[in-house]
């Protein structure tokens, strides 16, 4: 989504508002924000400080619009965002204490970043961690690994007001992985795919591919989803090497390991490969050092070689659809606001350490509000 039009930022502004007017702060709090910084961010990154001072913003580092930056580093503080920094559980505790010493704070989390450290910075943190929000799915796995959680995190990553984000995301995954296939002379009709992960987000890719005629194999680690696949109409297969063998496109879609270095051997030459995340969490790109050579080819396409073998890799292995806005449209600020509502209850009330969600009324409002502005009929 490029920046937004004063009468759309209007809109944007007075949803936000009314999710945000319902919750009263009993005591000051901050907040340390990582976030993807697209053209509507600061609109939400406003909203934000609306129930929280703003320690610092923390963009990912892949997902930058250069004028969202540059509008958001005017008044707020913007750090660079490193995952092995999150995972250090001292210099997670040393940049805590630089930005926000003795207050209590809340962190806005999009992918686990804070989850390797968060017991050790719950535990010697000057001030207090209220607890944590967390987008995505990939995120909501790694606090769920740790077990025992020694703070409230709220996970949005599985609420039904993200699918129609989700299902936006996988159709822009599929467009954009076509557009850069395109500037090769190539199509995908003819290539049959493997799609590798069928949650939400592998389930929109599938069947956008169905719908552009492509032929689709499904794996998923989960034999209920492989059933789901399957009563949908896709061929699925009961391994990994099964679903990519033969494959044209293959697209990873699992929010953690999708291809380790003994399965890219296994990829049919020519192939293009696309991931939904970040490469860090699908792709164990490093394991190839020294074994392929690589070779840029066109614009954000990548050519990996080896002795008889060879394939193509989109955006370096970061979420494609990024390359071209990764837009879902205004369905973006229903998450948004869920993020906000997690906040605003953080904040105004204690919680147990744990995952948390918001509950179904909650929700309802949030969806009842969000349609009152932007379901086009107003």
């Amino acid at each position: 989504m490029t920046a937004l039009e004063d009468f759309e930022l209007l809109r944007v502004d007075a949803f936000f508002r009314k999710i945000t007017n319902r919750y009263r702060m009993p005591e000051p709090v901050s907040a340390l924000v990582i976030s993807h910084l697209l053209g509507e961010r600061p609109a939400f990154l406003r909203a934000v400080g609306r129930l929280a001072e703003i320690a610092a913003v923390l963009p990912k580092p892949k997902s930058i619009d250069a004028r969202a930056l540059e509008e958001v580093a005017a008044f707020l503080p913007v750090d660079g965002l490193e995952r092995a920094a999150f995972a250090d559980p001292i210099r997670a505790l040393e940049y805590l204490e630089s930005r926000a010493a003795g207050r209590r704070i809340a962190l806005l989390d999009v992918g686990g970043y804070f989850a390797p450290a968060l017991e050790h910075v719950c535990a010697n943190f000057s001030g207090q961690i209220v607890g944590v929000v967390e987008d995505t799915e990939n995120g909501h796995q790694r606090y769920a690994a740790l077990g025992k959680l020694p703070c409230p995190v709220f996970s949005v990553a599985r609420s039904p007001l993200k699918d129609p984000e989700d299902y936006l995301v996988g159709q822009s995954v599929t467009f954009s992985a076509e557009a850069l296939i395109r500037t090769r002379g190539d199509i995908l009709q003819g290539r049959p795919a493997a799609v590798i992960g069928y949650g939400k987000l592998g389930r929109s890719v599938a069947a956008m591919l169905h719908a552009k005629h492509v032929g689709v194999t499904v794996y998923d680690s989960d034999p209920i989803r492989r059933t789901q696949a399957l009563s949908q109409g896709f061929r699925t297969t009961s391994t990994l090497a099964q679903a990519i063998a033969g494959a044209g496109v293959i697209v990873c879609a699992t929010g953690n390991l999708a291809l380790r270095e003994d399965d890219f051997a296994r990829i049919p030459n020519g192939a293009y490969i696309a991931s939904v995340t970040s490469s860090d969490d699908e792709l164990e790109l490093g394991a190839l050092d020294g074994l392929y050579e690589r070779t840029p080819t066109e614009e954000h396409i990548t050519r990996y070689t080896r002795t008889g073998h060879y394939f193509y890799l989109l955006a370096d292995g970061n979420a494609v659809n990024f390359l071209h806005g990764a837009s879902v449209g205004a369905f973006i600020f229903l998450v948004q606001a869920e993020i906000l509502a997690a906040l605003g209850s953080l904040a105004a009330a204690a919680h147990e350490p744990g995952l948390h969600e918001l509950d179904a009324t909650e929700r309802s409002l949030i969806a009842a509000t969000w349609l009152h502005y932007f379901d086009g009929t107003q």
